[in-house]
């Protein structure tokens, strides 16, 4: 982020921070007179930005998708019946790889974020109440779940300085664009967090849209922005489909539900028996190469 900030300034741009009131306007009109403004206040004071586009990448909540007129974009959207409490402890990965764990008490990961913190997730009801969840509690919790036959692999614990619960849910919106306003990352799509490919697919996004700008400001043709939403969803839904296989596979939707259980078992056996199975999990967990329309 911060080689970010220094490009911006090294430009000579300039970056608002804490922006109250922020408002999109004029971004529908296909004049090529026409020119999208972004309206807001920081340090007190009235601002406008006149652009020639906007990139809507201000996330699930943010303002500029629902400033498209109603009606323009097609939802589509599945809300899974379990979230992850997730936890940031003050503790060194207790292994050199992910570790994703299928449990009959549930899903749960253990994954890294430096030499000395860990992430460490389970699954949990959507609605769970954190308070309910003291340090002691998530630990017991992990060591059931994470543990091995053989009872030789060990967690390593440590103080947790950060947690919380998320919902899980599969988003996406379509079109992506509308006049000269394009969305990317959560603003247009997001995927369960199972198949690690949120911030993938967010980069995949400005990528595509920075390849279409390029095209633009080089030599006026809009080819490239106008397939945009195509080159993206293309992509987006195959992501979709991988986010959406890897979470039916390794959490329990029904603890009551036998027929499933063992469904997921033999899923289970067969990735990790079959060449072919674990290669086209290995494809779509690396990235599944980039096709341009």
């Amino acid at each position: 982020m911060g080689d970010l900030f220094d490009a911006r300034a090294a430009a000579g741009g300039r970056t608002f921070f804490e922006a109250e009131d922020v408002s999109v306007h004029d971004f529908g009109d296909a004049a090529p007179e026409t020119k999208p403004k972004i309206r807001f206040r920081a340090g007190g004071q009235a601002q406008e930005i006149v652009c020639d586009f906007i990139a809507g990448c201000d996330g699930f909540h943010g303002i500029c998708r629902p400033s498209i007129p109603a009606g323009a974009l097609k939802v589509f959207e599945r809300v899974y019946p379990f979230g992850w409490l997730g936890i940031l402890a003050e503790a060194p990965p207790s292994s050199d790889e992910l570790i994703y764990a299928y449990h009959e008490r549930g899903f749960a990961l253990l994954s890294m974020r430096s030499p000395q913190l860990s992430r460490l997730y389970i699954q949990c009801a959507p609605d769970e109440d954190i308070r309910q969840w003291p340090d002691d509690r998530i630990w017991r919790e992990l060591h059931a779940r994470l543990a091995t036959a053989d009872g030789k692999w060990k967690l390593t614990e440590g103080p947790i300085v950060q947690k919380g619960v998320t919902g899980m849910r599969s988003f996406v919106v379509e079109p992506m664009q509308f006049g000269k306003m394009f969305l990317a990352g959560d603003a247009a799509h997001i995927v369960p967090p199972t198949g690690a490919k949120g911030l993938n697919l967010a980069v995949t996004d400005v990528r595509v849209l920075a390849r279409g700008l390029a095209e633009f400001y080089a030599s006026g043709r809009r080819d490239l922005l106008n397939h945009y939403s195509k080159t993206c969803l293309r992509r987006i839904w195959k992501v979709q489909r991988f986010s959406w296989w890897m979470t039916s596979m390794l959490h329990l939707f029904d603890s009551d539900n036998a027929f499933d259980q063992r469904r997921q078992l033999a899923e289970l056996d067969y990735v990790t028996s079959s060449r072919a199975a674990s290669q086209t999990l290995a494809e779509n967990y690396v990235g599944l190469p980039m096709e341009w329309d």
